[in-house]
């Protein structure tokens, strides 16, 4: 389907809900052991059947725009080095020194080559061992086989992905099922990059679970989202594991009603906003003045996630007091995030770990929550002839 026909009908649906108050349903509740976010076990399963299978978006296109741009982080507590290199093709690397174990680049910059700080071993932007230090001395190696070990990647709609298992298969196209061609006519690939905020809270999917669903925009954020987004309106589309959801604006009526029907998805934050979310850990929340792409890191322990908040627009920063604008914007979404999201997630991990209930429940109005917990529980599952989840 064309998409600016389909985010049209959604806008078409959106409005119907705005008018009659009504919310995408679903069948049933869906019910979820209490445990699901505080056991052990499960954690250590979920890193390793979910966080280091499937396809991590792990940076943007606007971080490393030029050959020798790198960027060093930790994803799971996997050191992780992305960089452009000569050629302009985007690779990833565990950020590991094959002569002992050593970081060979930190932070963020531009090089041609990435020296390790212990001993001095030299490694190209292709991640091949070029250069032993004192080698006379240090014996005969193979520098052939002892390059980075390299993980699979690839730059698609302005943004990096990268599977976080070596060799493993990574289709971006079997799993997106057409869900990039959103940030492709968003022109994502040219967006700036504007910085980014780290906040730490709970267990990744207390976490995650808020930015699925807005049945509490009212009681939760009564001054800051609320009066642009009724609560408990939401619409929610599927794309294999990752989701688009909708958000109607309390004044949607108004801002469509001279605008012609077929003009009706060409309106994104003019009368409806919309959250994308790419399983299992990215939220995407494009707004008029800023957009906010939240990547949540489990651990290191199954009560705590890192969540990195990264800030984007369409044009690049003009002089010093547009820069301290987007700074104050950036603070202000973090502190939004932070102390009404983050806050009373701690909360609700010193409640699901006291034991109080077995389970939780997520009612037919949040179809979100329950489709990112049957797709996870699917992939726990680690059995390919399980049907998929549908929306």
């Amino acid at each position: 389907m064309d998409r600016l026909k389909q985010l049209g009908d959604v806008a078409e649906i959106m409005l119907d809900y705005v008018e009659n108050k009504k919310t995408f349903q679903t069948d049933k509740p869906l019910r979820v052991p209490s445990s699901s976010y505080t056991d052990k076990d499960q954690f250590n399963a979920e890193i390793e059947l979910v966080f280091k299978r499937t396809p991590l978006m792990l940076a943007f296109t606007a971080e490393l725009p030029n050959p020798g741009d790198y960027k060093a982080m930790e994803a799971v507590g996997m050191p992780v080095l992305i960089n452009r290199d000569k050629q302009g093709k985007v690779r990833a690397f565990l950020n590991v020194c094959s002569h002992r174990g050593a970081p060979v680049a930190e932070g963020k910059g531009n090089c041609t080559r990435f020296t390790c700080k212990y001993h001095s071993w030299t490694f190209g932007s292709d991640g091949k061992l070029i250069g032993i230090s004192e080698a006379n001395t240090f014996g005969d190696v193979d520098k052939s086989q002892m390059g980075l070990r390299e993980l699979p990647c690839e730059e698609r709609a302005g943004m990096i992905f990268v599977c976080l298992t070596p060799n493993a298969p990574m289709n971006l196209d079997t799993y997106f099922r057409g869900y990039l061609e959103d940030f492709e006519a968003l022109d994502f690939a040219n967006w700036t990059y504007l910085g980014n905020r780290t906040i730490e809270g709970a267990n990744w999917k207390i976490a995650f679970d808020g930015y699925l669903e807005g049945y509490h925009f009212k009681s939760l954020h009564p001054e800051t989202i609320f009066p642009r987004t009724p609560s408990n309106t939401m619409h929610y589309e599927g794309f294999g594991p990752n989701m688009r959801i909708g958000f109607p604006q309390h004044t949607i009526a108004e801002q469509l009603k001279d605008v012609p029907r077929e003009k009706w998805g060409e309106c994104e934050n003019e009368g409806y906003d919309f959250v994308r979310i790419f399983f299992p850990n990215v939220s995407v929340f494009i707004a008029p003045e800023i957009t906010q792409v939240a990547q949540l890191f489990p651990g290191p322990t199954p009560d705590k996630n890192r969540t990195v908040l990264n800030y984007l627009r369409r044009e690049p920063v003009k002089d010093e007091a547009d820069r301290e604008a987007v700074e104050a914007a950036m603070n202000f979404f973090r502190d939004v995030t932070y102390q009404e999201d983050y806050v009373i997630g701690m909360e609700i991990q010193k409640g699901l770990e006291s034991g109080a209930h077995d389970e939780i429940v997520f009612g037919r109005n949040e179809r979100g929550n329950q489709y990112f917990h049957e797709w996870l529980n699917w992939y726990l599952e680690d059995d390919p002839s399980t049907p998929e989840p549908t929306m």
